[in-house]
């Protein structure tokens, strides 16, 4: 009886509550996976001085507005870093919880793509530690819906991995150097794994789009750009991913896919 009268929570309420915690752990992990640390339990320290952090240190985006954008340890200033991944993570919560009626799996989703693409920004990588938690995400939560929709997305995560592997095979043997990396096709088959078969097209499609129109206005921003030129294609996935996993099914329906 006492529980039945307790009020029911919003079911956006917890991830956005959540999201700047997260968003903390997903800074660690850009910093550590960047700098190709494990990502261990040992304690948060002090960028400037090494010292170890309070507690009360640590508290996501109040802890930066209460000790002024200063350490408490050694009063230098903390870098901006950590408040903009914070705030990108509620974002994400947000935008996940307006868009979908389930926020929980759209957040982690959502999360995951937008470290994987800080790290590829940063360092041109995609790491394991990422990428196959997340494939294996993708077919659990479509293990819990069926046998056909297990098969679905299996099938999609295969061809992912085999298209991309391809591709970099053959722009290896063209022009003797790679050209996309393992951690691209690994991408490619988490996102298969989390959108299926009829989206895949979509998603190659919208990343194409979205990494042209980078390169485009890196050039009207005045940067240029070599034909040797690495870019990073993880973000234009990452991007695509999320967008497609927001409105994908309005998409599919217009094409006649779905």
């Amino acid at each position: 009886m006492i529980l039945s009268s307790l009020p029911t929570l919003p079911d956006w309420l917890l991830p956005v509550a959540a999201a700047p915690f997260i968003g903390s752990l997903m800074g660690v992990m850009i910093r550590r996976l960047h700098d190709g640390r494990r990502i261990g339990l040992a304690r948060s320290a002090c960028d400037a001085c090494g010292r170890s952090l309070r507690p009360q240190d640590l508290v996501p985006l109040l802890s930066f507005v209460g000790l002024r954008g200063r350490s408490a340890c050694c009063a230098q200033k903390i870098s901006w870093f950590y408040p903009i991944v914070e705030l990108a993570a509620l974002a994400v919560a947000g935008w996940a919880c307006l868009a979908t009626d389930a926020p929980w799996p759209g957040c982690v989703f959502g999360w995951t793509l937008l470290t994987l693409a800080w790290i590829d920004l940063r360092s041109m990588l995609l790491p394991d530690a990422l990428t196959l938690p997340l494939l294996a995400a993708g077919l659990g939560l479509a293990a819990l819906a069926g046998r056909d929709l297990l098969a679905d997305r299996a099938a999609a995560a295969a061809l992912g991995f085999g298209l991309f592997e391809s591709l970099a095979l053959i722009y290896r043997r063209l022009r003797g150097r790679e050209g996309l990396g393992m951690g691209d096709s690994k991408l490619l088959a988490a996102l298969g794994a989390w959108l299926g078969l009829a989206a895949l097209p979509l998603v190659m499609l919208l990343a194409a789009c979205i990494g042209l129109a980078a390169v485009g206005g890196a050039t009207l921003a005045g940067r240029r750009l070599a034909h040797d030129t690495a870019i990073p294609f993880g973000p234009c996935l990452a991007a695509s991913g999320w967008l497609i996993w927001l409105y994908g099914d309005e998409w599919l329906m217009w094409l006649g896919l779905g």
